[in-house]
């Protein structure tokens, strides 16, 4: 079933939801846009799109320090009342996250904080590496496309694989829509900062073999 950007587009008229919970929605339902619209409820993402327009400026900054303190990140989350910032699960939600900030080292919280001029450098890559292996043309833009989904679930905070889901099947987005459709609020991770021990720093690289030879003249 191929489904187009018009139909992308259409769905996330009528509920509210992100591009791509649409389109992943359209893929499972076939191409049908009133079971799309189900699967959609059924997970809570349009019970949760309602929410966005809505402001969130309270909140809380969690942190995460790894073993020896070698690592460490700090994420702020931001929830519509003071309230819901006390929310222990939500805390714990948090500390996961900022853990997984550590872990898998992402460079931002969504894809729309993306760089254009990063996201054309590595379609235009992906691009000219199938070419080369010969690919044909009329599949290499799809192929791109699912290529980028990857990128983005490397680099993209929301849309890595959460790592505290035990099947691995749920993104950091898919937990905190969940989070939202429980709670009743809107809450966003709004930045995080990752700081890694030396990270920037010259580091000494003697030459080990000169360093001898000259201590034994």
């Amino acid at each position: 079933m191929n489904i187009t950007a018009k139909d992308v587009a259409n769905l996330r008229d009528l509920t509210g939801a992100g591009m791509m919970d649409c389109k992943k929605a359209l893929t499972d339902a076939n191409g049908d846009t009133n079971k799309a619209i189900e699967i959609l409820r059924e997970r809570g993402i349009t019970k949760a799109a309602k929410k966005e327009g809505r402001i969130a400026a309270e909140g809380f900054i969690e942190s995460y320090i790894h073993g020896n303190g070698s690592f460490a990140s700090l994420v702020e989350i931001n929830t519509e009342t003071d309230f819901v910032a006390k929310n222990e699960e939500l805390h714990e939600f948090a500390h996961n996250i900022a853990m997984q900030i550590v872990a898998s080292r992402p460079i931002c919280v969504s894809v729309e904080e993306l760089p254009q001029d990063v996201v054309a450098k590595e379609r235009e890559i992906n691009r000219a590496q199938l070419l080369n292996e010969g690919k044909p043309a009329a599949m290499v833009d799809k192929i791109v496309d699912g290529k980028m989904n990857k990128y983005y679930e490397e680099v993209v905070l929301l849309e890595q694989p959460y790592i505290k889901d035990p099947d691995g099947k749920k993104k950091v987005k898919d937990v905190l829509t969940e989070f939202i459709a429980k709670i009743g609020e809107k809450i966003t991770i709004r930045r995080f900062v990752l700081m890694v021990m030396g990270e920037g720093l010259a580091k000494r690289n003697d030459d080990f073999a000169a360093e001898v030879a000259a201590q034994s003249k």
